[in-house]
């Protein structure tokens, strides 16, 4: 994307939007079921916190249903006003609901301090860079979150393989991904001290 040189977020966003309306239903599958298997990478055993992918985000409920089988707990965001997110337990699609913008959240109750107990933390992209710089939907949901989480967290941008770029625009609120994850490479440590 050498065109990209010199593009804000707005057009950052509006281009990774374009590209995931047009891939193939097809694909988008494949790409999921490569996620599921790539998730199990992670090793996690204690609490993970992750998401429901909607629309042409990677990834399904395969990929909580691995993490799950593998011994992790799983945490999904629950909506609420703007500000930092809430999470309860993930116990299975059975236990899903329609909740707002049209996500899927567990049926339970929010647990208190939850971000602060997860080892592991997915976080949806549209794109995320080699020094860890995420582009998010501009909600900054995950911005005024992700301070919560715990020293030592893995942070994990969850994006197809042509959504981990050289460079993106930042912010001084952004806070830097020190993983992605992707279909076909899996799991790849990025340069997240900016080096």
């Amino acid at each position: 994307m050498n065109s990209a040189v010199g593009w804000d977020k707005q057009a950052w966003r509006a281009e990774m939007l374009r590209r995931r309306r047009a891939v193939p239903a097809e694909v988008r599958a494949a790409e999921a079921a490569e996620l599921a298997r790539a998730v199990t990478e992670l090793g996690a055993r204690g609490w993970v916190c992750a998401y429901v992918p909607v629309g042409g985000e990677p990834g399904s409920v395969d990929m909580l249903d691995a993490l799950r089988a593998g011994g992790a707990r799983v945490l999904l965001p629950v909506t609420g006003p703007p500000g930092p997110l809430a999470w309860a337990e993930y116990l299975g699609p059975e236990r899903l609901r329609r909740a707002r913008y049209g996500l899927l959240e567990p049926d339970g109750e929010p647990l208190d301090g939850a971000l602060g107990l997860a080892e592991v933390i997915l976080v949806p992209a549209l794109a995320v860079d080699r020094r860890g710089v995420r582009l998010g939907r501009g909600a900054g949901y995950y911005d005024r979150s992700l301070h919560e989480a715990r020293a030592g967290a893995r942070l994990v941008a969850v994006v197809r393989d042509d959504e981990l770029v050289e460079a993106l625009p930042e912010e001084p609120h952004d806070r830097r991904m020190g993983w992605a994850l992707t279909p076909r490479r899996g799991l790849r440590q990025l340069n997240s001290n900016g080096n």
